[in-house]
């Protein structure tokens, strides 16, 4: 299952996203979209798991959730 998450803190990078999203399954990539020209972060990313229950689990519980 392939998860939007946005309104990402421009701090956080693609190790803490993966690790927020652990608890809750299997994390197959964790991606942070960055501009093309500056390299810095756009605020959104996605989030693949491995299996699609994990990934509503995630949904679940970090939905609406203030991280950093």
């Amino acid at each position: 299952m392939n998860l939007y998450i946005g309104n990402l803190d421009y701090a956080i990078n693609e190790e803490q996203l993966q690790k927020l999203f652990e608890p809750f399954g299997e994390v197959t990539s964790a991606k942070i979209i960055t501009d093309k020209f500056t390299g810095r972060p756009k605020g959104f990313g996605f989030v693949e798991m491995a299996d699609d229950a994990e990934g509503k689990a995630a949904i679940a519980a970090l939905n609406g959730k203030t991280i950093n």
